[in-house]
């Protein structure tokens, strides 16, 4: 029930070259053991009273010294080779040739160390496979056969036996080397044949802890990275595992969790029992720093091997997010509806703002020498048209048009909309515009559309710069998402944005003008919005002001 904890046989196992010249190192051991219990035979016959003559004493303790040094220089030097798999082929070769040793100077046909052959030959099935121990088998064969033909030939030299015995006739060399030969092949055959099995084990069950770590590491993974909590629980209501999801919406982590009833941290969450039949519910579940969130929950079974284990699995998702959505969907259904009306309303109003500025402009002309007069309709002519203006912002906002896109040189769009602003008191005689891209850079935009983007862009940056100023404006094309965009950049010099203001500046009605209606900009969000692009807006006070404009550069 603990998926965090990591299996120990994720280590990385040895290689064959490793393991091999770990096996030599068992095999050096091996060697000193029974070269050991040679010495002990050894010491046993003389006290037996087997004594050996003491002008042949020396040749066993010399032979087995020899071979201890031998043993000790093969295991300083096996650390160290490049080629192991060589190595251990000499050095199994090497003891055949000592086992032959011992038994040709312990009677050969008479000697009881025949049997010393097999070790090597298993050895060498085990640690080289079957080319190597049929090699072994045939080289003890060979060795064993010349010894018995010496042996026939009246030629000894028994150091370990000291009683006179009979000459051996030919059939019982032969029959001894037929047995031998044949049980040397045997066993060699027979250890090739355990170790192809062991190793053909081996590799199966490495593979099967491999799919179980890799499964064990995706679980981990999963359980980690998935962004529901996962709470586990045992029989008796103890918490034994918490995911990173449930940390973060809870507020506890897994140490201060696990290990605890679960009704006593979340004494909220009903237990499996109580929901059986509604299977989710939700609750204000109360995190570690006090704050309570929604949260929605469920509970699933976790079977195990074990039938009569009662361990749960509950899942827990945070609904904060899900609950401002809606929220603000409410608001957005409340807003449209009342948009829809005050369009209606805002329709309405402009038959009467129309009459109200005809009947004044027709007043003015009649009462020209009249000046008191003639200032007061001027005062109602100018905000009829400021409120003309409002109402068509306002429904332009409420009920925006479809684009008609096309492709426009978008030189030639600036320009108009320049020309525009130029005719209003905005645009003064300090204020310079300056164009840098090609002549025919092109954007695929709804050409009325696009002047309304840039008119208002302008125009705002013309009233930062009350003063005069420079308006810099450059395109140039870019990918983004595998999608070719045009991104349109205007930078004025003003006197930047208040990290407050910038957040809320494509907020509808939101101004920092007094005869502002807040809608210029939302309009521009909503017109660029309408063609597939964003605008992005940076500035900090005293840096000045950039708007960043990403449009599609093309149908589709």
């Amino acid at each position: 029930l603990n998926p965090t904890s990591v299996p120990a046989s994720m280590e990385e196992s040895p290689g064959p070259t490793q393991l091999l010249k770990k096996q030599l190192t068992w095999y050096f051991l091996l060697r000193v053991i029974f070269l050991t219990l040679i010495l002990g035979i050894t010491a046993v016959l003389e006290a037996k009273g087997h004594r050996l003559p003491s002008d042949k004493l020396h040749y066993p303790l010399l032979f087995i010294g020899g071979v201890y040094l031998f043993t000790i220089a093969s295991a300083a030097l096996a650390a160290r080779v490049r080629e192991p798999r060589r190595f251990a082929t000499l050095q199994i070769i090497f003891d055949i040739l000592l086992i032959s040793t011992l038994v040709f100077f312990s009677g050969t046909s008479h000697s009881l160390f025949t049997v010393a052959y097999f070790p090597p030959i298993i050895v060498a099935g085990f640690m080289l496979f079957k080319r190597c121990a049929l090699l072994m088998a045939a080289i003890s064969t060979i060795t064993y056969g010349t010894m018995l033909f010496l042996e026939f030939s009246q030629y000894s030299f028994d150091i370990l036996i000291s009683a006179p015995r009979p000459a051996a006739s030919l059939e019982r060399l032969l029959n001894l080397l037929a047995i031998n030969g044949i049980s040397f092949f045997l066993v060699a055959a027979l250890a090739t044949l355990l170790a192809t099995r062991l190793s053909r084990t081996e590799e199966a069950l490495s593979r099967t802890t491999n799919q179980f770590d890799r499964l064990t590491l995706l679980y981990k993974q999963i359980f980690d990275d998935i962004t529901t909590g996962i709470i586990t629980v045992d029989q008796n209501w103890v918490i034994s595992s918490f995911n990173r999801a449930a940390e973060k919406i809870t507020g506890y982590q897994a140490a201060e969790a696990v290990g605890r009833r679960m009704d006593r941290i979340f004494p909220g969450i009903k237990p499996a029992e109580e929901l059986a039949a509604t299977g989710r519910a939700e609750t204000k579940l109360v995190r570690k720093d006090g704050e309570q969130v929604p949260v929605g929950y469920s509970w699933s079974r976790l079977y195990s091997a074990r039938p009569e284990e009662n361990n749960f699995i509950l899942s827990l998702q945070d609904l904060s997010r899900i609950r401002e959505m809606e929220a603000k969907v409410r608001q957005s259904e409340k807003m449209a509806a009342v948009g829809e009306m005050a369009a209606g309303i805002a329709h309405e109003f402009r038959n009467p703002l129309a009459a109200i500025s005809g009947s004044a402009q027709l007043l003015e002309q009649r009462l020209k020498d009249q000046p008191a007069q003639e200032k007061l309709l001027r005062i109602i002519s100018r905000e009829c048209d400021r409120l003309e203006a409002a109402v068509r912002n306002f429904l332009l906002f409420s009920r925006p048009a479809r684009p008609r896109q096309e492709w426009l040189q978008l030189k030639e769009v600036i320009h108009e909309s320049a020309t525009l602003l130029g005719k209003t008191p905005t645009w003064g005689p300090r204020h310079r515009l300056e164009l840098d891209f090609p002549d025919q850079t092109r954007v695929w935009a709804d050409r009325d559309q696009l002047k309304q983007i840039l008119l208002n862009l302008l125009s705002n940056a013309c009233q930062a710069m009350p003063d005069g100023g420079t308006i810099s404006c450059n395109a140039s094309p870019a990918w983004r998402d595998d999608q070719q965009v045009l991104l349109i950049r205007l930078r004025d010099n003003g006197p930047g944005l208040d990290p407050a203001i910038r957040r809320k500046i494509f907020d509808p009605y939101f101004t920092t003008r007094q005869d502002g209606t807040g809608l210029g900009l939302a309009i521009v969000h909503q017109i660029i919005s309408g063609h597939g692009g964003s605008i992005s807006v940076e500035s900090s006070p005293g840096q000045g002001t950039l708007f960043v404009i990403q449009l599609p550069n093309g149908p589709g």
